[in-house]
């Protein structure tokens, strides 16, 4: 899911009518959630998600 870097690590949480993804980063610990209907695919909610992350990431150098 990163580049030169190993893959992040995506828990999914249903509840009711929203779903929460969120992705670690398992070296530095850093972590990105975002909020998506449930019925969303889950490839879509962790896609989502580790693209925050990366950009998170990106930022921080």
């Amino acid at each position: 899911m990163s580049a030169g870097r190993e893959p992040f690590l995506v828990e999914i949480i249903r509840q009711g009518a929203y779903a929460k993804a969120t992705a670690v980063d398992p070296q530095t610990g850093t972590e990105a959630s975002i909020v998506g209907p449930a019925a969303a695919p889950d490839g879509y909610l962790m896609r989502q998600a580790s693209q925050k992350l990366q950009r998170l990431l990106a930022r921080r150098g």
